[in-house]
């Protein structure tokens, strides 16, 4: 089933770009070499293209698979982009077939056709190109307020930093990771919120490079959930003892009361809203993750995925953190993230329950940010007007 499954995506990914190249390369009318060169690029690009999905398959080494991994993943994400862009201009040809059809003289149709195809290369290169550097520098802060009806005094102004989806893997190191960690101990948070998707391969493989997470500095530490990803390499328990570990306190459908100040405020986490798929000790419940004998004035849940804010609101939260989405990560993908996720990106009210999505700190699969960049998210609670 699952060979069957690998040809059947090997043959479409050759036809997409079958497709791509009979739209573009004569239409272009280059030089035999440099058509040469096209056909040439094309045929390896959809060779290696699904090599980071099957890497694991091979006996290479890990610098020799990581490697691998970068190759496919900057080809996968430089034909997305020329995938879009001709999709985009046979649109427009139609159209301008049309008005020609219907008023002859309207357009020089040999003229956009050479040119438009032109404009689909240059597009998909500069996007690539802007998308890779977007991807690969270390995070901007973006500074949010939730405003919390009845706030205690002390309160006011806690600042919580939120990581999310930086997938420690093939193409997210040590180094990218350390840069991050470097950025948030900058900011003082009283506490920080990681939630989820952090590592991207089976924890043998990343254990030096996910170390910088122990350097995290917060006034009252640093929470951590489960993402779908933590699921997807192995025994997720082995790695939730390399996170505890690394001094991330984990919260598994359960939750920590912070006092600050004399005031309080619940820490609940539940487990990723798919987990129960790979266990059902996996399966999340805000609604355990909110019980606690203490009263506390604000209650703060870290959720991977926005979909977990129905139950987070009717368990009584006033808070939800997520990620998952990335933001869509590389336009116009972004367009097709509402049919999964109620939310894409930002701040949104949900009755009582505020939620934010953050675009993600890191990337996934291809290393490219385009229309969504990554950030590492300041919150700040601040009592509402009136």
């Amino acid at each position: 089933m699952r060979r069957n499954a690998q040809l059947v995506a090997a043959a479409l990914i050759a036809l997409l770009h079958l497709y791509v190249g009979c739209r573009l390369l004569p239409a272009l009318a280059w030089p035999g070499w440099a058509t040469t060169a096209g056909v040439f690029y094309l045929v390896l690009s959809a060779a290696l293209m699904p090599a980071p999905l099957l890497v694991r398959l091979t006996r290479l080494s890990e610098r020799g698979a990581d490697t691998l991994a970068w190759i496919g993943y900057l080809f996968m994400g430089a034909f997305s982009s020329l995938f879009v862009f001709t999709l985009l201009r046979d649109v427009l040809m139609v159209g301008w077939l049309t008005a020609e059809w219907l008023r002859p003289g309207t357009f020089n149709v040999l003229s956009l056709r050479h040119d438009s195809a032109e404009i689909v290369v240059a597009l998909a290169a500069a996007v690539s190109l802007v998308g890779l550097f977007n991807a690969r520098r270390t995070a901007r802060v973006v500074d949010v307020e939730l405003p919390l009806a009845g706030l205690p005094a002390a309160l006011h102004g806690f600042t919580i930093v939120q990581l999310s989806d930086v997938h420690v893997g093939p193409t997210i190191k040590r180094g990218y990771l350390a840069a991050i960690v470097r950025r948030v101990n900058a900011l003082g948070a009283d506490l920080v919120a990681l939630t989820g998707d952090i590592t991207d391969a089976h924890v043998d493989r990343i254990r030096r490079h996910v170390t910088p997470l122990a350097e995290l500095q917060a006034r009252h530490g640093a929470y951590y959930v489960t993402g779908n990803h933590e699921y997807y390499h192995g025994d997720v328990d082995h790695w939730l003892d390399e996170a505890r570990r690394l001094g991330l306190r984990v919260l598994l459908n359960e939750n920590v009361v912070v006092d600050h100040d004399g005031a309080q405020l619940l820490v609940g986490g539940v487990t990723d809203y798919n987990g129960h798929h790979f266990g059902e000790s996996h399966r999340s419940d805000p609604a355990a993750a909110v019980r606690s004998e203490s009263a506390a004035a604000v209650k703060l849940l870290l959720a991977h995925q926005p979909l977990s804010m129905k139950a987070a609101a009717e368990a009584g939260f006033d808070v939800q953190l997520s990620g998952h989405t990335h933001g869509g990560q590389i336009w116009p993908w972004n367009l097709f993230v509402p049919m999964q996720q109620p939310i894409v990106a930002g701040l949104h009210r949900v009755g009582k329950l505020w939620v934010y999505v953050s675009r993600g700190t890191g990337y996934w699969g291809p290393p490219l940010r385009f229309g969504a960049p990554s950030e590492i998210t300041r919150l700040k609670l601040v009592p509402a007007a009136g």
